[in-house]
């Protein structure tokens, strides 16, 4: 996790040159490079994962107060 906030830091920088002028430029461009969702199979109630392999809930503008959701699909 620190591996990617470190590298996520260095590519899109917190002073960074932006256009958007609002000062969370880069909170935004994180936001679209990480990604907002996730699918996630479950099997026999538990999360497919592989062995490396986790699920973040990435906050790059905050701390804030934010709601999860979560919607389970029925399978194929």
């Amino acid at each position: 996790m620190a591996d990617l906030l470190t590298t996520l830091d260095r590519l899109v920088p917190r002073g960074g040159a932006y256009a958007h002028l609002e000062g969370n430029s880069d909170a935004h461009v994180k936001a679209s490079l990480v990604g907002l969702s996730v699918k996630v199979p479950v099997e026999d109630g538990r999360l497919v994962l592989g062995t490396w392999q986790a699920i973040y809930f990435c906050e790059f503008d905050g701390p804030r107060r934010r709601r999860a959701f979560v919607q389970v699909l029925p399978g194929a």
